[in-house]
């Protein structure tokens, strides 16, 4: 079978890191496990956790961190809506389905498996486990999968660096209750696993298994830290879909929408920055830790003040079409994504260009207004990638009253005041100038069917 493109990359990311460890090659082997990893990394609903990002969290030093990352994402139950069938057959064994959630099975019932048991020791995780998909499930189940492919090819003992590698990668863990980061107790299992299984390493050679798995782990999350809001803003984006598969249907409705950017914002209100990176015997360095945070905790806080004015945004145009409907397409309200060779109206074609009501009073300010107004780096499959109804909205209220705008809005989402209620509370102007511009965009339609309309008369 001869491989092409993502698969053929991958396939030579195998062969050339088990080379590098002096393990067995076997092609056709692996070339079925380069086509099983891509076919899954194609996934529908995979818009951020794609071959692309396998590649570049992997890098090309390390054949350990190559390998660990072409397989740490390979199962995403909530991206997924559950394990991949080509994969499932691999995981039954460890595993079943319990009222709708991954519970590992009883110690009685779990195969004599030298793999499996050396995951579950590296992870930590115990016979009959429930497993969560925020605390480690996917990655577990992704670094069993890994074990058994690779197993052919490579000793336990460097599997276990690989499985080591994709457990640091489980996101956001706080420090433990006996006040161990989430990275230490790694390590201390690994001593354990060392000692058990009598893989020789010494205490040094531990302690750079830990770091090599921490740079891999930083490596999965470093757009969190990039030195650019937009870029991280766009990562945001593609996130979204990932869990909010609605947002994949071009009709997507107004609630949809705005469900989805809920989600990520509550998200982001409740990480914190130093739970996104890891640190581990100065790797990295406390230089470079300490950027890594700020930078996150600058990005968090112009990603929240932008969702909230995309909140703030869409509530207004939610209870708008709740004068239609219930479930009405956010294109009905806005106008379709532009597609190339069409020109459609779209609502920003009926808002003038507002100048600022209310000065600036910072940088974040300066910078969130560039992005609405401006835009994120990229468009999206499912969202242009600047906000000029967002835009037209700051600029009329200005920024010091997005808190309690936001608030009012929440309140609406949790249906604690009627749409009108929400509506009276903005400024009429702004809601007047929005509802307007729906309905010249209502009339541009109208007059459009017209066109055809009389162009048909013309003809006969």
């Amino acid at each position: 079978m001869e491989l092409f493109g993502e698969q053929k990359r991958c396939l030579d990311a195998l062969v050339a890191s088990i080379e590098q460890l002096g393990g067995r090659v076997d092609i056709p082997k692996l070339e079925q496990i380069a086509e099983l990893i891509i076919q899954t990394m194609r996934g529908p609903w995979r818009y951020f956790h794609t071959s692309e990002h396998i590649f570049e969290v992997g890098g090309s030093v390390d054949p350990i961190e190559v390998l660990a990352a072409l397989f740490h994402d390979l199962v995403y139950v909530q991206v997924d809506q559950g394990v991949s069938f080509n994969i499932s057959s691999a995981l039954c064994p460890f595993v079943q389905e319990v009222r709708s959630q991954l519970v590992i099975r009883d110690r009685t019932e779990l195969p004599d498996d030298a793999m499996y048991h050396l995951v579950a020791s590296v992870f930590g995780f115990v016979p009959g486990k429930i497993l969560s998909p925020f605390a480690g499930q996917n990655e577990f189940l992704s670094a069993v999968i890994a074990a058994k492919s690779l197993e052919p090819f490579l000793p336990a003992s460097t599997i276990a660096e690989i499985a080591a590698c994709i457990e640091a990668t489980i996101p956001f863990r706080p420090i433990s209750a006996s006040g161990l980061s989430a990275i230490e107790l790694l390590h201390q299992r690994l001593v354990s696993v060392n000692r058990d299984l009598n893989f020789g390493w010494t205490d040094a050679e531990t302690a750079e298994i830990v770091k090599r798995s921490v740079r891999l782990a930083n490596r999965d999350v470093e757009n969190f830290a990039s030195p650019n809001s937009s870029n991280f803003l766009d990562n945001t984006w593609n996130l979204m879909p990932e869990t909010n598969h609605e947002l994949s249907n071009v009709n997507y409705t107004v609630g949809g929408y705005r469900k989805s950017l809920q989600k990520m914002e509550g998200f982001l209100n409740f990480l914190k920055p130093e739970l996104v990176f890891q640190q581990f015997m100065q790797e990295p360095d406390d230089e470079t830790y300490a950027h890594m945070i700020a930078q996150t905790r600058k990005n968090i806080a112009v990603a929240k003040l932008y969702l909230g004015i995309k909140l703030i945004t869409i509530a207004i145009l939610e209870a708008l079409s709740y004068r239609l409907g219930r479930d009405i397409p956010l294109s009905t309200m806005m106008g379709e994504l532009r597609a190339p060779g069409f020109k459609t109206s779209v609502l920003e074609d009926y808002l003038p260009n507002r100048q600022i009501a209310y000065p600036l009073e910072s940088q974040l300010e300066k910078e969130v207004l560039d992005l609405l107004a401006i835009g994120r780096n990229q468009e999206s499959p499912y969202d242009i990638k600047n906000s000029p109804v967002a835009t037209f909205i700051i600029k009329s209220i200005g920024f010091a009253e997005t808190e309690n705008f936001l608030k009012k809005a929440q309140e609406f989402f949790a249906g604690h005041i009627s749409s009108e209620e929400f509506l009276s509370y903005c400024a009429p102007d702004v809601i007047e100038t929005i509802s307007s511009g729906v309905m010249k965009l209502f009339d541009s339609r109208k007059t459009a069917l017209g066109t055809v309309k009389l162009a048909h008369q013309t003809v006969s």
